[in-house]
């Protein structure tokens, strides 16, 4: 039987990708596991401790969750969201992998016009009373004050580890992302595609921001995902309107 391991991204938690985890377990009967990596937590910014944990530490703990499914799998399937994307191409290029996936992928890009707009959104709910029910101000919120500079300066230093493995990628890979993601810009994935020499598929949503597997397009992602890890369809650009 497969095993899937999944990956959260940089001051997140598993429950940034728990609805696909649920999903492919439930659809599947996978194994599926998604660590939280040290000095993040399961909640929403609100256990984080990332004064002085370092890139290596995330890598570390992702690994041992690799090494461990790979005792009794023989076939693993990987997905990284956010950091945990690139996290995830660093073990898809050291070790076997049956496929890979990245979510919304980072790298150092930060794609200021989008948190541009999302800030004039905030604005504009926050006249009609409605800013505390938009979950992306709550995401948002819940970190305030909470992630430190030496965390940023890990954060980068890890983006900078992780990137030449993409180009020793060999597996098939599959890469969603958010056309209004405020943290990511879409156009990062045509780098990654170039980088990765493997064949890969490619879908942007239209309607999604950073928190792809929690966003408005949660539901096409999730089943998306779903059906390349199960098949071997492939799907070279796909854009959902």
């Amino acid at each position: 039987m497969p095993a899937c391991l999944i990956l959260h991204g940089f001051t997140g938690g598993p429950y940034e990708v728990e609805p696909l985890a649920v999903h492919i377990a439930e659809q599947t009967g996978w194994e599926v596991v998604t660590p939280s990596l040290p000095g993040h937590g399961l909640g929403q910014g609100r256990d984080l401790d990332l004064m002085h944990v370092t890139y290596q530490e995330w890598i570390e703990e992702a690994e041992n969750a690799y090494v461990q499914l790979r005792e009794s799998h023989q076939e693993i399937f990987l997905i990284g969201f956010s950091m945990g994307g690139m996290i995830a191409a660093y073990l898809a290029a050291k070790y076997a992998c049956e496929k890979l996936v990245l979510l919304s992928t980072s790298r150092k890009y930060i794609n200021v016009s989008q948190m541009g707009l999302d800030f004039v959104q905030f604005a504009q709910k926050a006249i009609r009373k409605t800013l505390k029910q938009d979950p992306l101000y709550n995401h948002y919120r819940s970190k305030s004050g909470s992630v430190p500079l030496k965390a940023i300066s890990e954060f980068l230093k890890c983006m900078k580890f992780t990137k030449p493995y993409l180009k020793k990628i060999n597996c098939p890979v599959f890469i969603a992302q958010g056309i209004q993601d405020g943290m990511v810009p879409y156009k990062a994935v045509q780098y990654l595609d170039k980088e990765i020499p493997s064949e890969s598929e490619i879908m942007y949503f239209c309607d999604s921001k950073h928190l792809i597997c929690l966003g408005e397009d949660k539901k096409i992602v999730i089943d998306t995902v779903c059906q390349f890890l199960k098949n071997e369809q492939k799907t070279r650009l796909t854009i959902n309107a």
